[in-house]
């Protein structure tokens, strides 16, 4: 548009200089480029390019028309302005770390739990707009979408359904019922508006610091309890070896005294002495009446 509202005032100096006597033999080389510049104006403003992941939607002296452009080279007329927007997937994180959220500071939601604790969440939206429902979109909300939809929406649900856990139980056990059903609640109304809700993602939740410190008191006594668990099993296991460790040597010496009469000990006897004998330490093994052998050593 600037294109052509240049040619024009070109064009209107070219038919002023045709009244100058002086400048009068330049008018219709100016009147000629002047027609270029609009002719190459108008060729502009009639092309349009739509870049992948993108679409256009189109408005006519402020009026959007419902039919949108998709990705490629596109001729429309001159007066329809074309407004690109993305429909990819996008993400808005809400986060109390700075500048790690899509809005600098703390960003983080605070919400009420039903036990009246105060807790902190992080929070991670990912959505993408719906193509056939961007020109109501555009009609009724804007472009900038993600700041009067997204991130109110978002926040708004979420508060609204922290009042139904308590605050332990939401750092927890119940972490993703609560991503589940804020999902559900948030999904219904995105799609009235034309967005599609693709996940939601809780990153962080921060209990107050009393409660923290219950809870890691509440571990420590787990650990020790499960500690003393493994010491007590680990001494009856002990107790329980050295009893059969007993009962064997027992029935040892039962089975051995049963079961060694006379002969088989005179017979054991002769065998170690016989072994005795062998060896190079002794020479001489006097046998006496005793039970108990005498034994001279040829050293000596």
């Amino acid at each position: 548009m600037v294109v052509i509202i240049i040619g024009i005032a070109v064009l209107i100096a070219g038919f002023a200089l045709q009244k100058n006597p002086e400048f009068g033999r330049f008018a219709k080389t100016v009147r000629s480029m002047a027609l270029m510049i609009i002719v190459a104006g108008i060729l502009i403003k009639c092309t349009v390019q739509i870049n992948a992941g993108q679409i256009g939607v189109k408005s006519l002296f402020g009026k959007v028309q419902n039919d949108v452009l998709s990705s490629g080279l596109h001729i429309i007329n001159p007066f329809i302005e074309v407004q690109r927007l993305d429909i990819k997937t996008q993400n808005y994180t809400m986060s109390g770390i700075h500048d790690e959220g899509t809005k600098s500071g703390d960003d983080a939601i605070r919400v009420l739990t039903s036990d009246g604790l105060e807790v902190t969440i992080d929070l991670t939206v990912l959505y993408k707009l719906l193509p056939s429902e961007a020109p109501k979109l555009v009609r009724e909300t804007g472009v900038d979408y993600t700041d009067k939809i997204v991130r109110p929406l978002t926040r708004t649900k979420i508060r609204d359904n922290s009042v139904y856990y308590e605050a332990v139980s939401l750092y927890s056990n119940k972490r993703d019922e609560f991503q589940q059903r804020i999902f559900k609640s948030i999904e219904d109304d995105f799609k009235k508006r034309g967005l599609v809700l693709e996940q939601l993602l809780v990153r962080n939740i921060t209990l107050p610091a009393s409660v923290r410190a219950t809870i890691e008191q509440k571990i420590n006594a787990e650990q020790d309890a499960q500690k003393m668990q493994f010491v007590l099993l680990k001494e009856k296991q002990e107790a329980e070896r050295k009893r059969v460790e007993a009962q064997g040597i027992a029935d040892y010496q039962r089975i051995i005294n049963i079961g060694l009469t006379d002969q088989q000990l005179q017979y054991e006897q002769i065998k170690a002495y016989l072994e005795l004998a062998k060896s190079p330490n002794s020479k001489v093994i006097i046998m006496g009446k005793g039970n108990a052998p005498v034994i001279l050593d040829s050293k000596n």
